[in-house]
């Protein structure tokens, strides 16, 4: 059924909120016989089968809980009388789950316990729709909730987004004028006060990672609380809209005008959550936004998932991203776990005649270049192809992250990809240098960036690629091309790998998996000394040596690695390099407009002299100065 929202505009909050049934209506027979747990599949995750199953029930709440806390007049009856079975489903389901009698019981919690996330979304359920999920119960399954919820006050929660979590319990215990803790919201509001870095920009608990947790966790989670308490806490609420309104001026750059995403960062598995924050911030501010481009960004953002095959054949969504993969998931990414991307349909808190609805939808306009100071990143919006040019950016490992934070660039068309295993083709290393021993065929990429300087022109870093050879690069854009620069200083023979972008082998099937137009032919790839592109109905992806030497040559990576296309082909220059001191200047295109053809034939031309790099192009000459990285950031 989902098929016809490919076609289908969602102008309304009737629109929004039949695709959120429609997205649901298959799990209903994955629900144990209380309707406290929700069992969709069989992968592994750390927290345990009965965590995941109590994850995958909690996380349909964050779209039912908004549904619910406004009337639908305007839906069918046979949908009006489906949304009253969810609310059945569900208070029967609190009601078990936090029982200790009951042979669903959700169980006590330990300190940093999985199902205070999932708390998250109980949480707000219960304050945006006290109606349906408070008020009907009895007296002592009232009294069982409020003693299994509290448990949250009671231990330690990490010193990141969690703290949001006991944010929102507390909250919650206020509106339902149940005790709540005050020392514990003082201590956590203080913890996130400390990962505040200015400008609308936090980060989740680690200085140096600034991802999509930014907004889909700590800006999401404050934006509900302004909304919901900005007569208990006006100043705090303030402050938390003023924020949220300062980050969407960067934080839209991440998303082209079509609202197809950049793929950067973990839990990409969440897919349209990315979209989350312009629904939140609609539902905490009431005046002051351009709501036509807040509407065009979520609602764009989520018909471009609704189009790619990221749910099973049953009609659950999978763990992945572009398609099912597991190759890409974290050590914390269960079955149920993707629901988190419900967190748009944040968007059915807001009545019909909200001016999210109301105003007339508007796509927002770029600056061609954009240095966002915080994340460290220089984003470029060339026709529609978004790259951020990253730098400085690391994360624990939570599964791949080195492939997930630590990538030259960025692409919403071409993805990146991760590792499978160690050569090149398992390796995957797009957008990326990696080194190996001489002959050893054991490559690896960075992990870690000692300094590093960005300006509006390029991005400058220094690192170690293994003990022994060390690295300074410097990115610089320039529209569909961009310019690496490397000097590597080696103490062994090594060789190295230097990749552009990935590109699809086949066309057609991921976006509409009953397309098919065959897989790229010999023909389609131009190849000689120097320089390969890979020049394809779909785009072109190109790499040239402009320094000279190494060896051009095209990967056919593993199937699966690439986060978009499951199966990909990468332009590489490969060159072998003695103990010493080396230059190395690449030119990498990655472009899908018509212009593609022509801007193969335009190569950049690049030089270092004087400490200055020189770049020429068919339109110009200028020279960039290379700083001093031995006290970058």
């Amino acid at each position: 059924m989902l098929e016809q929202w490919r076609e289908r505009k969602i102008q309304s909050r009737a629109d929004a909120a039949e695709l959120l049934l429609e997205i649901i209506r298959p799990l209903k027979k994955y629900y144990s016989d209380g309707n406290s747990w929700l069992h969709v599949g069989n992968t592994g995750v750390h927290y345990g089968e009965k965590s995941a199953r109590m994850e995958a029930f909690a996380r349909i709440l964050w779209g039912l809980g908004p549904l619910w806390s406004q009337e639908s007049p305007t839906l069918a009856p046979a949908l009006k009388d489906e949304i009253e079975e969810w609310k059945k489903r569900y208070r029967t389901g609190i009601i078990h789950g936090t029982d200790p009698r009951h042979p669903e019981y959700w169980g006590d919690l330990e300190d940093y316990d999985q199902k205070m996330v999932e708390m998250a979304a109980i949480a707000s359920a219960v304050s945006l729709s006290p109606q349906i999920l408070w008020e009907p119960l009895e007296e002592c399954q009232k009294e069982r909730f409020c003693i299994w919820m509290n448990q949250i006050n009671t231990h330690k929660v990490h010193a990141n987004n969690w703290r949001f979590f006991r944010i929102l319990v507390n909250m919650m215990f206020r509106i339902i004028g149940r005790p709540w803790s005050r020392e514990k919201a003082e201590e956590d509001w203080a913890v996130i006060t400390e990962c505040y870095e200015g400008d609308g920009w936090y980060h989740d608990g680690n200085s140096g990672q600034l991802d999509y947790y930014i907004a889909f966790a700590m800006h999401f989670y404050g934006l509900v609380y302004a909304r919901l308490m900005e007569k208990e806490d006006p100043d705090n609420c303030l402050i938390l809209r003023e924020r949220g309104k300062q980050f969407a001026q960067d934080f839209m750059y991440w998303f082209d005008t079509g609202g197809r995403e950049l793929p950067y960062g973990r839990s990409l598995t969440y897919r349209f959550a990315h979209g989350a924050f312009f629904s939140a911030l609609a539902f905490a501010c009431d005046d002051g936004l351009e709501y036509g481009i807040l509407r065009h960004l979520a609602v764009s953002n989520l018909k471009e998932w609704i189009c790619r095959p990221i749910f099973d054949n049953g009609g659950v969504l999978s763990v992945g991203y572009g398609y099912p993969n597991l190759f890409m998931s974290e050590r914390y990414n269960g079955q149920g776990s993707p629901y988190w991307g419900l967190k748009t349909f944040f968007m059915l808190a807001l009545e019909d005649a909200h001016p999210f609805w109301t105003a007339q939808e508007k796509q927002p306009s770029f600056d061609p270049v954009r240095l966002l100071e915080h994340p460290h990143m220089l984003i470029l919006h060339h026709k529609n192809h978004v790259q951020s040019f990253v730098t400085g950016q690391h994360c624990q490992n939570h599964g791949c992250t080195a492939e997930k934070y630590e990538k030259f660039v960025y692409s919403n068309q071409f993805g990146f990809s991760v590792s499978r295993g160690h050569d090149l083709r398992d390796g995957a290393f797009d957008n990326t240098l990696a080194v190996s021993l001489a002959d050893d065929n054991y490559y690896r990429m960075k992990y870690g960036t000692k300094a590093f300087v960005i300006t509006g022109q390029a991005v400058f870093s220094s690192y170690s690629l293994m003990p022994g050879v060390e690295a300074e690069s410097a990115i610089i854009p320039l529209g569909a091309w961009h310019i690496r620069v490397h000097r590597i200083t080696t103490d062994k023979e090594i060789d190295v790998a230097d990749g552009g972008f990935s590109i699809e082998a086949e066309a057609c099937s991921q976006i509409q998996p009953g397309c098919f137009s065959g897989k790229y032919t010999a023909a389609q790839i131009k190849q000689e000394s120097g320089k390969v592109f890979a020049c394809l109905p779909w785009g072109i992806s190109g790499a040239v040596s402009v320094s000279g030497g190494g060896n051009a040559v095209l990967v056919d990576t593993f199937p699966n690695t690439n986060l978009l296309y499951n199966l990909a082909v990468l332009p590489m220059i490969c060159k072998r390099l003695q103990p010493g001191q080396h230059q190395m200047i690449h030119c990498f295109l990655g472009d899908r407009t018509k212009e593609a053809a022509q801007y193969a034939e335009k190569i950049p031309q690049a030089w270092l002299k004087d400490r200055k790099i020189w770049i020429r192009t068919e339109t110009e000459e200028s020279a960039i100065e290379w700083p001093d990285l031995e006290y970058g950031h």
